[in-house]
């Protein structure tokens, strides 16, 4: 008897077949809990989906660009304060704070053209923020505007562990997990502030001619955006391109 072998044009109109019934391939059928990715340190980060958009579920801890080339690791406060490109610290510069809350970047860093995010992924924009908070339930109008708003809309963000209570209206329905790594401000004396407390997070580029964040509080549901000088450091959540 003989037997009969399927070509390759057989085999991948199978499969192509396989994945139209079975909707694989289909940003809907991503199944997060799955899915991790994997920074050119090597550091792992669960990614969960929120609406059309898929999150990094943890604080970047990366010290290299995409490329490999090192971003600075400056820990004196007088060079911090006066940097003009990309930078990046722990907080209080103790290296066991970025394997819980991940490391605190300047703005520079984030908006380095050779790229600070993984492989397929960057940090998010502004609108991008936007498009989050709006799955949320917030309005066009809400969305547009600066200083604390979302109110209890917040708490949907914020991991129900790490956070000095209150931690105000944490649920984490969306397992967006946000932790409280605080920031790195600049001037004199001792320039980190708020971890357990607050959790900061840059977007990319300009608007407006400003350089916005979003920020969780502990005591708060809401969710603040305003802009920040570029040389403060904050957390980074990377989305996929």
């Amino acid at each position: 008897m003989t037997k009969k072998v399927l070509t390759w044009p057989a085999v991948a109109s199978i499969i192509f077949l396989f994945f139209l019934l079975t909707g694989c391939g289909d940003d809907d059928s991503i199944n997060p809990e799955s899915l991790t990715i994997t920074d050119i340190d090597g550091n792992i980060y669960s990614v969960v989906k929120i609406g059309d958009q898929l999150w990094m579920a943890d604080n970047l801890k990366v010290t290299h660009y995409r490329n490999g080339d090192p971003i600075a690791n400056v820990t004196v406060v007088a060079e911090w304060s006066s940097m003009t490109a990309g930078a990046y610290c722990d907080y209080n510069n103790e290296v066991t704070n970025a394997a819980v809350y991940g490391r605190l970047y300047n703005w520079y860093a984030v908006n380095d053209s050779r790229g600070i995010a993984p492989e397929g992924w960057h940090v998010p924009s502004d609108s991008e923020w936007k498009q989050l908070e709006r799955h949320l339930g917030l309005s066009n109008e809400e969305a547009d505007s600066a200083g604390w708003r979302a109110d209890g809309l917040g708490g949907k963000l914020k991991a129900t562990y790490n956070w000095q209570l209150p931690n105000d209206g944490a649920t984490n329905e969306t397992g967006f997990t946000a932790l409280p790594g605080g920031n790195r401000y600049f001037g004199s004396g001792n320039t980190f502030n708020s971890i357990n407390q607050a959790a900061f997070f840059w977007t990319a580029g300009e608007s407006e001619g400003r350089t916005w964040h979003r920020a969780l509080l502990y005591d708060r549901s809401g969710i603040f955006r305003y802009y920040e000088p570029k040389n403060v450091g904050l957390s980074v959540r990377c989305v996929k391109d």
